[in-house]
C-alpha cells in the first residue's frame, strides 16, 4: 500500500529534536510487509535513532538489495537519497557512492538471503575495506519472498514451518564481520527497541565499517516452535552483554561510578557510548575475545546481543586511499586535469 499517501498533518504538540523535526519527518511510505513483521520494528528503530541524532534526512543515502528486508528503506526517511540495487549487490553500490561523496551518511540495509548467500562476497569485501557505513542485516533465517526456504543463516537442526529440519551449518555474519576487521560489530533483536536504537545511533556516529546483525522473526514462515529465529526463542535465549546509551559530542559529561560498572567508549569524532556492563569480564575492545565469547555462547544455544566490538581508533576507506575530501561532482576542470607536468610526474613514478 505504498501508493497510499500518509497525511501531511502534524499535530503541533509532537516532540521535536534539535533541528525542529518530528518523528513524522523521518518516516516513509506505508509498509506492505506482513503485520507483526520484525522488519517494521527495525524501521521504527532507525527512525528513532535518526530523530535522536537530529540528522538532516537529505544527508542520508539508504541503499538496499533484494528481499523483504531490502523493501524497508521505502518505509523510513522518505526525504533522503535512496537506491534499491540488485540481489546481493548493495555493498558494491554503496562503496561506489561513498567513494564519490563522503559527505553523506551511508545506511546499507540487507537481509540474510541478500548478504549471506548471493551477496556473501560483496558483504565480505565491503567490511574488510573499511567502508564508512552502517550495514544492517535484517536476519530472519528464511527466504520470505519465495515462501520460507532456509537461508544460509538458519541454524542447523532448526525446523521450517513445514517441519523440515535444516541439515546445513549456519553462517554467522557477526563472526565473519569480526574476522574481516569490522571496527564496529553488534547484534540485536527487532523486539528489543531499547537496545537496538542506541546501537543504530552509535553505528551511524562511528567512522568505519559498522555492522549490525538484527534477528528479525518472519511471522509468516519462521515464527513457530522449532525455529531458532522466532520471537519466543530469541527472547528465551537472548544474552545481552551490555546496556547501551549514546552521548553525542557536546558538553563534557563526567561520571563517578565504581570501577567496572561503566565503560565509556570514545570514538574519533568525540562521541561517546556509555556501557553499563552486565558481564563484568566482557571487553568490547577485544576482537579475539569477542569471537571466543560468541562461540562459547552459541554452543549453549544462546544468542549474544549488544555491542560486541568497537575500535575507537578506526579508519575508513577514504583514509586508506588518501582521497580528496570534496565530492567528485564538485571538482572543477583544474582539479581533474592538472596538466601535462603532473601526468609526466605520474608516468615517471611508474617506470
Amino acid at each position: 500500500m505504498t501508493y497510499i499517501a500518509k497525511p501531511k498533518f502534524h499535530h503541533p504538540g509532537l516532540p521535536k529534536n534539535a533541528l525542529g523535526f518530528t518523528h513524522r519527518d523521518y518516516e516513509g511510505k506505508i509498509s506492505t510487509l506482513c503485520a507483526g513483521c520484525g522488519h517494521d520494528s527495525i524501521t521504527a528503530s532507525i527512525i528513532e535513532a535518526c530523530f535522536d541524532l537530529s540528522i538532516e534526512p537529505h544527508r542520508v543515502a539508504k541503499i538496499s538489495g533484494i528481499g523483504c528486508s531490502s523493501k524497508t528503506p521505502d518505509y523510513f526517511l522518505g526525504n533522503s537519497h535512496g537506491f534499491n540495487s540488485v540481489h546481493g549487490r548493495m555493498p558494491s553500490v554503496l562503496t561506489g557512492a561513498n567513494l564519490a561523496n563522503r559527505e553523506l551518511i551511508y545506511l546499507g540495509v540487507s537481509g540474510d538471503g541478500d548478504s549471506a548467500s548471493i551477496g556473501f562476497g560483496q558483504f565480505a569485501h565491503s567490511i574488510r575495506r573499511g567502508v564508512n557505513m552502517t550495514y544492517i542485516v535484517e536476519n530472519n533465517g528464511v527466504y520470505g519472498l519465495t515462501k520460507g526456504q532456509f537461508s544460509a543463516t538458519a541454524d542447523r537442526g532448526s525446523k521450517s514451518k513445514k517441519g523440515v529440519t535444516n541439515t546445513d551449518n549456519a553462517i554467522d555474519l557477526v563472526a565473519i564481520a569480526l574476522q574481516l576487521g569490522a571496527s564496529f560489530v553488534a547484534r540485536s533483536f527487532s523486539g528489543d527497541k531499547t537496545q537496538l536504537v542506541p546501537l543504530i545511533a552509535a553505528a551511524i556516529e562511528h567512522k568505519g565499517s559498522a555492522f549490525i546483525d538484527v534477528i528479525s522473526p518472519c511471522v509468516a514462515f519462521n515464527n513457530h516452535a522449532g525455529s531458532t529465529k522466532s520471537f519466543d526463542y530469541v527472547r528465551e535465549h537472548n544474552d545481552a552483554v551490555n546496556r547501551l546509551d549514546v552521548i553525542t559530542g557536546r558538553d563534557p559529561i563526567t561520571v563517578d561510578y565504581a570501577p567496572g560498572t561503566v565503560q565509556v567508549v570514545e570514538q574519533h569524532d568525540g562521541s561517546r557510548i556509555a556501557l553499563r556492563k552486565i558481564d563484568a569480564d566482557y571487553d568490547p575492545h577485544d576482537r579475539v575475545g569477542a569471537m571466543s565469547f560468541l562461540q562459547r555462547h552459541a554452543a549453549k544455544g544462546q544468542i549474544v546481543t549488544g555491542l560486541l566490538y568497537v575500535d575507537p581508533e578506526a579508519e575508513d576507506l577514504h583514509s586508506h586511499l588518501d582521497t580528496v575530501a570534496a565530492p567528485l561532482n564538485s571538482l572543477d576542470e583544474k582539479a581533474l586535469c592538472p596538466g601535462s607536468a603532473a601526468l609526466d610526474k605520474i608516468n615517471a613514478a611508474l617506470r
